[in-house]
């Protein structure tokens, strides 16, 4: 994982309690943090699952803010959130980083 340089002490001391309190949450599987480019800043995942979701997440995120803003100038995506049966993977993107978590929407299953 990258800890791009723009991104201070006092930030990456935040990302981490985010990180913490997010994952306490029951059925949650991960939690990642990364830039708007996709460089993946903290993730719970091992190296090639958030690898592997960075790449694509940080595509889609750019897709779904795109066209967010094609059928509206005046408007901006501020959450997105896709689920299928085994898994939901909510995006809230900011200015900055996008906030990635990945859980099991049937936890006691």
């Amino acid at each position: 994982m990258s800890s791009p340089d723009d991104v201070n002490t006092s930030t990456i001391a935040e990302m981490e309690e985010t990180i913490a309190r997010i994952s306490s949450h029951k059925g949650v599987e991960g939690v990642m943090i990364m830039d708007r480019r996709g460089a993946t800043i903290q993730s719970t995942l091992d190296e090639e699952q958030t690898k592997t979701h960075a790449a694509a997440l940080s595509d889609l995120t750019v897709k779904a803010s795109f066209i967010v803003g094609m059928l509206n100038q005046d408007d901006e995506l501020t959450f997105l959130r896709i689920r299928s049966k085994q898994r939901e993977i909510m995006i809230s993107p900011d200015k900055e980083f996008l906030l990635v978590v990945l859980q099991n929407p049937n936890p006691s299953e």
